[in-house]
């Protein structure tokens, strides 16, 4: 199983650029809802109605994840290592969420390949 950040599942529902090796994980994947959250953000930015997401995500084995406050913990460790990076919440809910569950993160942001914590599986 994979956690996959808002980044790798917009390049799967979009097509973009990666989107074949996010297609791969899918089905053995979870998300936090923080970043369940910044994906529906962007649709609805978009104009897309976030409903027709969660439609999709359920037809999926997709593992949608609370923020729960151990995980809320983890992810405010992760301040000191990916400050430097300007990882945002969203992002260290993600890295939060792989530490807590021994589980690799799907990301298409490069600049998380910097980080040792946790292992990060690059789609692009």
């Amino acid at each position: 199983m994979v956690v996959l950040d808002a980044s790798a599942l917009l390049a799967y529902l979009f097509k973009e650029t990666g989107y074949e090796r996010v297609a791969q994980y899918i089905e053995n994947s979870c998300i936090s809802t923080v970043n369940l959250s910044e994906v529906a953000g962007r649709l609805v930015r978009d104009g897309i109605d976030a409903g027709l997401l969660m439609q999709q995500i359920q037809c999926t084995a997709i593992e949608i994840v609370p923020f729960s406050q151990t995980h809320a913990l983890y992810a405010a460790n992760f301040i000191p290592q990916t400050q430097r990076y300007g990882l945002s919440l969203g992002d260290r809910a993600c890295l939060g969420l792989a530490k807590e569950k021994q589980l690799a993160v799907l990301t298409a942001d490069t600049v998380w390949s910097q980080l040792t914590d946790v292992e990060i599986i690059l789609i692009r």
